[in-house]
């Protein structure tokens, strides 16, 4: 399974993004997919979730300002991310869970950067 995440670059603090990534190879049960994100020195902490399903869970500090959807049809998952503050810059993964294991898949990850 590869995951590759797009969409990353430089934008004031108040703009918009969106990031997509797209989930190819051996693709079944795709149960859940999610964004995280990493600043140096930092753990990567976890962003923004959406099941098959549609059920969706975001980090608190991202609540009302960004959003998570996903084409089944296409297995690309998305973030529209809005009102970006300086402190949302970081590189940002794409997980994704398969199969009745919930094996774990990593996307290399796209760089976000919001100026103030």
């Amino acid at each position: 399974v590869q995951l590759q995440a797009s969409g990353g670059g430089l934008v004031q603090a108040g703009g918009s993004l969106r990031l997509s990534c797209a989930a190819s190879g051996s693709i079944f049960n795709l149960k859940y997919m999610g964004w995280y994100r990493q600043t140096p020195g930092k753990q990567r902490a976890f962003v923004a979730g959406i099941t098959s399903g549609g059920n969706t869970n975001y980090e608190d500090s991202v609540k009302g300002r960004f959003t998570v959807s996903r084409d089944n049809a296409k297995n690309t998952l998305y973030l529209q991310m809005y009102n970006l503050k300086p402190e949302d810059t970081a590189v940002y993964y794409c997980n994704a869970r398969l199969g009745d294991n919930w094996d774990n898949y990593w996307g290399l990850g796209t760089l976000v950067t919001v100026s103030s």
